[in-house]
């Protein structure tokens, strides 16, 4: 039994039997009810009423002997199950005043004069059962697609979907930055296709391929998985510039592909380049058969549109128009830097402004869950108050190094007689005589579930930290934009390096609990540097560490004393020199490995080796080496290709600002 039902009504049977044979394509998604005269029609009604089903369509006759079609159908309002039903009467001849009637009683969709040819009444069908398909939208409307009007259905099915994940989509997607989401679109399209593509929707095209022509219809939608296409817009002049270059991941023609309008710019690959191509009908094929690709295309194809369309093709249409006022504007940074590096500073602080803005968004959906297990709480008051503590002091603590940690673990371990415990007790600060004495002992046997509620004020504390941290991360970044010519005014603080190194891996917390985390920090002294500038570099560093490896892997984040120092350039002016006291920073993971050939070229801008699926601008390491250099540091890699891949960052200790001085 369907949930929707078509009633025929006519006192001629041969209508009635034509009326049959001409729903015959829609019986297998509508029940089909016959009725000769009105009393069975209301019977009809009433059975399908008690039958939970709703009537979708009455195609009645209005000649019924002494009664009239037209005052059955302003009738079905009585009928729960028919109050929303479309309606078509059929008339032997044209009656106005019987369709004024009807159209007067809002019960009237469509006049159909006999003898009506079967072309008529099917699109009348398909209108008008779609019409009542797309009121009802706790419906499987994909279902229907195929035999009513599959573009409204589509078009209403995306804009559904859409309003039904607007109010959370932000947080439902956040985890999810855009190489992962077009990863996993990538790998649903080609299973999809695998071994079943005689429409050649995979395809590979050569260099110098026009995929899309400015100002031309385009019927097609390309999901490119390997190489690089550009596209080109015109000015005002008939000027083309290149506005955008957009690789594996992205979509080309999606504007155009959705609204039907006139391409937006021309798409043209620059190499060999590999895509999925997709029209209407494959397109509508592919949602239909994997239901859980639509919501992430959706948000494929919206932050396609976003990011680039209404950003980087106009960001960079103006960036043309205006180069002469950022001659003048920047004339120092130009004579620093030769404009490539304005460039690379754009690009550089949208690449890094995507891990604070991520984390901040990430550290707010887990702040409303740990909100709601604080509200609901079983703790005595005092052991609130207490937690309260806690949150605040995790809001303005420092990390332990891991021998530290461990240690105060080992000697807290005897008197709560849980080692887990005792590791959350150090954890939180709480491990001093004064607390055990009047905090934990006295917990007795409800110490394990004190501690877990405790646990919570500690993680809101640790992510409110975060939060904190990556806002003023986000406005530093911001400021560097203005102040980026003149570097050498940035504040220098006297820091603890762990601190910063925790503040990053709070930030990649979401990725990282899918992995091993070693963290081996050594007991170091307090190193003169520039903060921010430095947490940079971690953020860029573990960021591609957790691009290298996979699920699950394995990063380590070491800390140590390094003794002596050698400059990769010693002659050079302010270069550290041997014998000088220094730290180093190691990032580590197991995955696959840097080629020795490549091994030179990473700190080059432009240069990337992130494996297909993952996004590389290509400047991470550059900007890294920059930073480091100004802190008269050096970086080096070592790898081992499908072993390991370590970053070692070496930092002198001698104070920054007398060298400056010097």
């Amino acid at each position: 039994m369907n949930n929707f039902a078509i009633v025929c009504l006519d006192d001629d049977p041969r209508i009635v039997e034509r009326l049959n044979q001409e729903l015959t394509g829609f019986a297998d998604l509508f029940d089909i009810f016959n009725a000769y005269s009105l009393n069975e029609a209301h019977e009809v009604l009433r059975d399908i009423d008690q039958g939970g089903q709703r009537v979708a369509m009455v195609i009645c006759d209005n000649d019924l002997g002494a009664d009239k079609g037209v005052d059955f159908l302003i009738a079905l309002a009585q009928y729960p199950a028919s109050q929303q039903a479309r309606s078509v009467l059929l008339n032997d001849k044209p009656q106005l005043d019987v369709i004024m009637q009807a159209v007067n009683e809002g019960r009237l969709h469509y006049c159909l004069n006999k003898p009506w040819s079967q072309q008529e009444l099917r699109q009348v069908l398909i209108k008008e059962l779609t019409s009542f398909i797309l009121k009802h939208p706790d419906e499987d409307w994909l279902r229907y697609s195929q035999v009513l009007d599959h573009r409204r259905i589509l078009n209403a099915h995306i804009e559904r979907q859409m309003n039904r994940f607007r109010s959370g989509f932000i947080q439902d997607t956040s985890t999810l930055d855009d190489a992962s989401l077009a990863k996993q679109v990538s790998d649903a399209l080609h299973e999809f296709f695998a071994g079943n593509d005689e429409d050649r929707a995979r395809r590979t095209y050569s260099e110098h391929h026009l995929l899309t022509q400015e100002g031309e219809p385009n019927r097609f939608l390309w999901f490119i998985t390997e190489g690089e296409v550009a596209l080109y817009k015109k000015d005002e002049h008939g000027c083309r510039h290149e506005v955008v270059r957009v690789g594996p991941g992205h979509l080309v023609g999606g504007m155009s592909f959705v609204t039907g309008e006139n391409s937006f710019s021309t798409g043209v690959t620059l190499c060999q380049t590999s895509v999925i191509k997709l029209d209407r009908n494959l397109f509508n094929k592919v949602m239909h058969s994997r239901s859980e690709l639509l919501p992430l295309f959706t948000n494929l194809l919206l932050r396609n549109f976003n990011r680039r369309l209404q950003g980087s093709i106009k960001t960079e249409l103006r960036l043309q128009q205006t180069l002469k006022s950022l001659d003048e504007a920047y004339h120092q940074l130009i004579e620093k830097e030769k404009m490539a590096m304005l460039g690379q500073l754009v690009a550089g602080v949208a690449h890094e402004l995507n891990n604070p803005v991520s984390a901040i968004l990430r550290g707010s959906d887990t702040l409303k869950q740990t909100i709601g297990k604080l509200t609901h709480t079983s703790l005595s008051e005092i052991n609130q108050e207490r937690g309260h503590i806690i949150m605040q002091r995790a809001m303005q603590s420092r990390p332990l190094s891991t021998s530290e940690t461990r240690q105060r673990a080992k000697d807290l371990e005897p008197a709560v007689g849980d080692r887990q415990l005792a590791r959350k007790a150090v954890q939180m600060g709480i491990d001093d005589a004064d607390h055990l004495n009047q905090w934990l002992l006295p917990q007795k046997g409800d110490l394990a579930m004190v501690m877990g509620e405790w646990e919570h004020y500690y993680q809101m504390g640790n992510f409110l930290r975060s939060i904190n941290v990556c806002a003023q991360r986000i406005a530093d970044l911001v400021k560097s934009l203005k102040s980026y010519a003149r570097q050498d005014d940035e504040t220098l603080h006297s820091v603890d390096i762990h601190e910063g190194l925790e503040d990053t891996l709070v930030i990649f917390e979401n990725k990282l609990k899918r992995h091993t985390l070693i963290k081996e920090y050594a007991q170091l002294p307090p190193l003169t540097c520039q903060p921010i500038a430095l947490q940079q570099v971690w953020t860029n560093l573990i960021s591609n560490a957790l691009d290298a490896i996979t699920e699950p892997g394995e990063i380590r984040v070491i800390t140590r004393l390094s003794q002596p120092f050698a400059s990769e350039n010693p002659n050079a002016p302010g270069a550290a020199q041997p014998e000088q006291a220094a730290i180093e920073v190691v990032i580590e993971d197991n995955g696959k490995g840097i080629p020795p050939e490549e091994q030179q070229k990473i700190f080059e801008l432009n240069y990337t080796t992130k494996r297909e699926g993952n996004f590389g601008l290509g400047i991470g390491l550059s900007v890294c080496q920059q930073i480091i250099h100004q802190h008269n540091g050096t970086i080096r890699v070592e790898s081992e290709p499908g072993q390991y891949t370590r970053m070692i960052v070496t930092l002198p200790l001698e104070d920054v600002t007398k060298k400056e001085a010097s």
